[in-house]
């Protein structure tokens, strides 16, 4: 088969492997589409994401969707749940699999990932995905389950207003759940102008751009004053941080999606004491995967309009200076194309 791995920061090869042979458990799975995300970028460009570094060449990606080879369910059509949790623990054993210190993350560390023809996968964390959504639509459900699990930890109550600081993909995803759960407005923050279109194409209210002199006199108006009962950071640095902690009102929540890149995060502790907020850290995702097929199926959220590039697995690098360039949305890469 071939394979992509990063071998050192900017240095993506695409090489001949051996295919992987399942294990007990496992089936093996042709990759149709991977998305590059944030924290691939930060592997991609850094070589190291917080305290993982780049020990050995890697293949990245954990946002992926393929077609099952062999066995009973050959040629089902699936999405792939990157994260592999102990099962045994007392978070996992909690419900929070998504806390489990012992967590095997695909593309990440010394676990290899998606980019690459062939993957021997835990046929319990493989969910079948509807003929009505494409390959690309499939791989979106990891970066969509993210932005779910924000959301639920946002408590977001029917009526209620909404910030969202950081219109990359998943960001775009919490302004589109945001409007179908019920918010009665959204307000979107981001500095790059083709991603403030796009907020507003997919339901933003009002969308601002941090970099402007008066933005916390343009969020004091788009939010009559009150401030949002909700607000979502989603971008991963530390004025985005700030926005988000002056832009909710006092008695709100503040959740924290992005991912930084160092180990440490700052925000206005006097601003958030003195309003009493709610701080919350979202760590990846828990069991999303029915929810989010559902939720793209019925049309709440448009996952396709994100997508912005596709490319084939021989030209991964080309792919991730794409993404890292940030001159669009959700980057594609099709192995088996």
């Amino acid at each position: 088969m071939r394979a992509a791995r990063l071998h050192g920061p900017g240095d993506v090869r695409v090489a001949d492997e051996l295919a992987p042979v399942p294990g007990p458990g496992e089936v093996l799975v042709r990759v149709s589409a991977v998305g590059l995300c944030g924290s691939d970028l930060h592997w991609f460009s850094e070589g190291n994401i917080g305290d993982a570094v780049l020990s050995s060449p890697l293949v990245l990606g954990h946002e992926f969707a393929g077609v099952i080879q062999g066995g009973p369910h050959d040629g089902v059509r699936v999405a792939v749940d990157p994260a592999r949790p102990c099962g045994a623990c007392e978070e996992c054993l909690e419900g929070s699999r998504n806390l489990c210190p012992s967590v095997v993350f695909a593309g990440h560390g010394t676990n290899d990932g998606g980019l690459r023809e062939l993957v021997a996968w835990p046929t319990g964390l493989l969910h079948r995905v509807p003929d009505s959504l494409s390959d690309a639509d499939a791989a979106m459900l990891e970066p969509l389950g993210v932005a779910m699990h924000a959301m639920d930890l946002a408590g977001l109550r029917l009526g209620g207003t909404v910030a969202v600081v950081g219109c990359g993909p998943i960001g775009l995803c919490v302004v589109q759940l945001a409007r179908a759960a019920g918010a009665t407005r959204v307000i979107a923050v981001e500095p790059l102008a083709h991603r403030r279109q796009t907020a507003a194409a997919v339901g933003a209210d009002a969308v601002l751009d941090p970099a402007d002199d008066d933005i916390l006199a343009q969020l004091d108006r788009a939010t009559d004053g009150r401030g949002v009962d909700v607000a979502l950071e989603v971008a991963g640095n530390d004025d985005a941080v700030r926005l988000a902690v002056i832009a909710a009102r006092p008695g709100g929540t503040v959740v924290l999606a992005g991912i930084p890149a160092t180990e440490s995060t700052s925000f206005p502790a006097a601003v958030a004491r003195r309003k009493g907020l709610t701080i919350k850290m979202s760590r990846r995702m828990k069991e999303m995967y029915p929810r989010a097929t559902a939720v793209v199926e019925r049309g709440l959220v448009d996952v396709r309009s994100l997508v912005s590039h596709t490319l084939p697995l021989e030209r991964s690098l080309e792919a991730f200076r794409a993404a890292d360039e940030r001159v669009g949305l959700k980057v594609i890469v099709t192995p088996s194309a």
